[in-house]
């Protein structure tokens, strides 16, 4: 089957799996639960990929400080890219998968620089989400999580990231199937949330994901959303 086959039949298979769930009501009583979060602000898109890059298989307080640690290192991008690749993986070292990911920084601020002549992604501002989530899916090493993290936290798109606690409350709930790969998910998702709401719930599905709906003993007896649950059903 050739890619574009493939891609299609993925498609084909999102567009199939469709949900009764009440999602404004999830969203509603997550809200309730833990509050309203809101993006107050956009930001740089190249420095929010980087930061996404370097968090990955790591800690949130080691993703930071590897980021500062690189900044401080390389004030700027172009001076990033004028480093050896083994410099910048020596400078993130701390933050885990410092080779990998040093290259992957690298290929994608020679490729931005190949094809703007300046290192700078805001232009992503002006995109709509399939136009930006097209853009940055040309880079090797960017899954869809990097994609829409990349989106939602800097350029306030609608684009729907999810990781580890979100697939697990998820697949839970009945909102994805439990048998789902990364990339149908988001797709999924993407047209499952409601308008203005994807921060917020990607925000609190975290949170509940931390709080209540551990991998282990999951705490259904004070879930918010437990009506809504399968699993939760199940067990209540």
């Amino acid at each position: 089957m050739s890619a574009s086959s493939q891609a299609k039949a993925a498609q084909a298979r999102t567009e199939e799996f469709q949900t009764d769930k009440p999602v404004h009501y999830i969203v509603q009583n997550l809200e309730r639960a833990y509050g309203v979060p809101e993006n107050e602000r956009s930001s740089d898109p190249l420095d929010m990929l980087v930061k996404i890059i370097l968090s990955q298989a790591t800690s949130d307080t080691n993703s930071h400080r590897t980021f500062a640690a690189l900044k401080k290192r390389f004030p700027t991008w172009d001076a990033a890219l004028r480093a050896r690749t083994a410099t910048i993986a020596d400078t993130i070292r701390s933050g885990g998968l410092a080779n990998q990911k040093a290259q992957v920084i690298k290929d994608i601020l020679r490729q931005i620089k190949q094809e703007h002549g300046t290192l700078d992604l805001s232009f992503l501002h002006d995109f709509d989400e399939e136009a930006a989530i097209n853009y940055l899916k040309q880079f090797r090493g960017i899954g869809p999580k990097t994609i829409a993290c990349t989106l939602l936290f800097a350029c306030r798109k609608e684009v729907f990231p999810l990781d580890t606690h979100i697939f697990r409350v998820l697949r839970r709930v009945g909102l994805i199937p439990q048998k789902c790969t990364d990339q149908r998910a988001h797709q999924i998702m993407n047209r499952t949330v409601p308008k203005r709401k994807f921060y917020s719930f990607h925000v609190n599905l975290i949170r509940h994901g931390r709080a209540i709906c551990r991998p282990r003993e999951p705490l259904c007896e004070r879930c918010p959303i437990v009506e809504y649950c399968d699993y939760g059903q199940t067990v209540i």
